[in-house]
């Protein structure tokens, strides 16, 4: 079977030979732009591997700046969507609070709270994080100002340990922690005496959710969710150790590498740095 020439393709649809050329020369620009943007995109998520287009246009400004391309953001979208590198998010939940103790349970201090500054108040929250043997917990402290995560601990139990040494980490690294508030949820871990005790010590004052309101903790539960449905801690890892190594990865790119939409697309280092 033979191949029809260019004459007989051009005549059966009615094209004039130039008109043909035209738009095979437009096709092929395309598909040339289509790879360079590929190229850039697959480069930059071999380290943020779920960021979203919006981010994408901003991180990669300069990138594409460098090629030559003029990329807008429908395009970004286009050419992401055609090639199936969209990012999908997972929803998923698992119990992490009991907030049925004796313990007291204190006043919700950040309610209509400005926030201005970092080490301003922190928020802590538990996550869990699965392996083949089963469950760690993920204790993380976060700066509300500046979103970054200033102390955090992984471990296969959700006894009070690795709540204290991710606020030891956090009050270590910190400059300054006068005037700081300490904000969680009710659960045992925040409650109990051994952990308020050295908030206390520290002349920090302890804020908690109204009970069953989450929502009050909303920076916390976001930070979570962004370590999971973009840095693949929502898979299941062979042990605690592969867990760890994978935590620490997700949180320095969280913290160094990732641009945040509330902070006028700045990553939380540079925030905490500026301004603490």
């Amino acid at each position: 079977m033979g191949f029809a020439s260019l004459t007989t393709i051009t005549r059966c649809f009615g094209l004039k030979r130039d008109a043909y050329y035209k738009y095979k020369s437009r096709a092929d620009k395309r598909l040339i732009l289509e790879q360079k943007i590929i190229k850039i995109v697959s480069r930059k998520r071999k380290s943020l591997p779920r960021e979203g287009v919006r981010k994408l246009i901003r991180s990669l400004d300069n990138e594409f700046y460098k090629a030559n391309l003029k990329v807008g953001r429908d395009t970004l979208f286009s050419v992401l969507r055609k090639h199936n590198m969209l990012t999908l998010r997972k929803k998923t939940s698992a119990r992490t609070t009991n907030s049925y103790h004796r313990f007291y349970k204190y006043n919700n201090l950040i309610k209509n709270m400005k926030i201005t500054r970092p080490n301003q108040v922190w928020v802590s929250d538990i996550t869990y994080i699965r392996t083949i043997k089963g469950f760690c917990y993920l204790a993380l402290i976060t700066d509300m100002y500046s979103r970054k995560i200033v102390g955090y601990d992984l471990s296969d139990s959700l006894e009070l340990k690795g709540c204290v040494r991710a606020l030891n980490k956090a009050i270590y690294q910190a400059k300054n922690t006068k005037k700081l508030v300490h904000h969680s949820d009710r659960g045992i871990q925040y409650c109990s005496n051994v952990y308020t005790q050295i908030l206390k010590r520290k002349k920090i004052d302890i804020s908690m959710t109204e009970e069953n309101h989450c929502y009050e903790n909303a920076i916390a539960e976001r930070v979570n969710g962004i370590l999971k449905d973009e840095f693949y801690l929502d898979q299941t890892f062979d042990n605690v150790d592969h867990a760890k190594r994978a935590t620490k990865n997700a949180i320095n790119l969280y913290n160094e590498i990732r641009l945040h939409l509330s902070l006028d697309y700045k990553t939380p280092n540079m925030v905490y740095k500026l301004s603490a």
